[in-house]
């Protein structure tokens, strides 16, 4: 016990060791990987410990969190808009189509976490920051590679339209061409593209998003027992189900989603097609073969995408709750109970 317990200590050290020597990209001027060391030195213990036991209680919501902080990075930059319910404003980016699967549980634990670290800090820390810790956690705690966030982002005070939404997220449909394309415009290569697909090792996904593979005719770049496997969970084409998104090790986050490409067993057309593709293919074999290459990239590209159109310095807002923009405040039974809450603790 000793031993495994050593070992698995010492396995985390040279993961974070690895990592925090890789070539990190520069920073976004603004950002900073000490932002909060005077204001909130607390800050990542308050977050990895809260996660701890909600991931341990229920391991999607590790995936749920991770999606969450690409949603919201893809469409108008990492601003924590994709957090916002709906005012006068505009319509909230949670009800256009790509976001209708995002687990309404990430939202709250999301608002539980600014709760808890403006109860220690104040209102210092902006929700989008937390999202992106909040992903690197959920990454940390299934397995995956430690690595260092920068900070400083500010929330944003816009919505997103749902189409912009749309155009700026990649459908599962998609094939490599779209994919390149698509990142590239956001200062993404190649490699960053297949490193962040690899997000898809955890999680699951919903019938509707690949049964265009199955029906009516089975994607002749599927393997014949996996889509069988499939149509078993999936009888129809609108069946809501949901399946694994990495058939080997759908709860630990590793390099298994590679092996599953290279045996055409990817789940969505934009996976499988990153295999399919000679300008790909490679990239994908490379992980396939050698976690810590996957690990190095994956980081490179998270800290890539973490960085796009964040508002810093004197844009944009710290809200005070992750749901509506400061000017949007309105008092509702939640807001009433919230801050009796915080009177009742600062007196007892």
């Amino acid at each position: 016990m000793v031993s495994t317990t050593l070992s698995s200590f010492l396995l985390v050290l040279v993961l974070s060791f690895f990592v925090s020597e890789a070539q990190r990209p520069a920073l976004t001027k603004g950002l900073s990987w000490s932002f909060y060391q005077s204001s909130c030195p607390q800050l990542e213990s308050i977050i990895r410990k809260r996660l701890q036991k909600q991931i341990k209680d229920d391991v999607g919501q590790a995936a749920g969190l991770l999606r969450l902080h690409f949603h919201d990075c893809f469409v108008q930059g990492c601003d924590g808009s994709v957090l916002l319910e709906g005012s006068a404003g505009g319509p909230s980016e949670q009800t256009a189509i790509p976001n209708l699967t995002l687990r309404k549980r990430s939202f709250k634990i999301i608002d539980d976490l600014r709760k808890r670290i403006q109860d220690e800090c104040g209102q210092v820390v902006s929700c989008s920051d937390i999202v992106a810790i909040a992903a690197r956690d959920s990454v940390v705690l299934t397995g995956g590679p430690n690595y260092d966030v920068p900070l400083g982002r500010k929330d944003g005070v816009n919505f997103a339209t749902e189409q912009a939404t749309i155009d700026n997220l990649v459908a599962p449909s998609a094939n490599t061409t779209t994919v390149l394309s698509l990142l590239a415009t956001k200062g993404l290569d190649a490699t960053d593209a297949v490193a962040l697909s690899g997000a898809h090792t955890i999680g699951i996904s919903h019938c509707p998003s690949f049964t265009d593979r199955l029906y009516p005719n089975q994607d002749s770049t599927m393997d014949k027992t996996f889509a069988n496997n499939l149509k078993g969970s999936c009888p129809t084409a609108n069946s809501n189900n949901t399946v694994n998104m990495d058939i080997r090790s759908p709860n630990v986050f590793d390099n298994k989603y590679y092996v599953d490409l290279m045996n055409r067993q990817g789940l969505f057309t934009s996976d499988q097609d990153l295999y399919t593709d000679r300008r790909t293919r490679g990239i994908v074999t490379s992980f396939a073969v050698n976690q810590s290459l996957f690990y190095e990239k994956f980081v490179i590209g998270m800290i890539k995408m973490g960085q796009m159109n964040v508002l810093t310095g004197g844009q944009g807002e710290i809200r005070n709750r992750c749901d509506r923009r400061n000017k949007d405040k309105k008092v509702d039974i939640a807001t009433v109970v919230e801050e009796l809450e915080e009177t009742f603790s600062a007196l007892f």
